[in-house]
């Protein structure tokens, strides 16, 4: 019985050295520019990804929306 994906940490992805991908660039920019926060050139698709969860993890309104604020 599965209880949804495993997830598997960012830098052991056999991908996660790649250039972020243009969805994760546009949700990054949406997510930091909400936070007042720059999103650094050159990110690779792991950096990426860990910095959508440290800015997910402040944004107010996702927050919200999930009842946690």
């Amino acid at each position: 019985m599965s209880n949804g994906p495993v997830e598997k940490d960012p830098g052991e992805w056999t991908t996660g050295e790649e250039p972020m991908t243009a969805p994760q660039e546009s949700y990054l920019r949406t997510l930091a520019r909400e936070a007042s926060r720059e999103v650094p050139g050159g990110l690779s698709k792991a950096e990426a990804s860990r910095m959508i969860d440290e800015l997910q993890e402040e944004s107010e309104r996702l927050r919200a929306s999930d009842g946690k604020a």
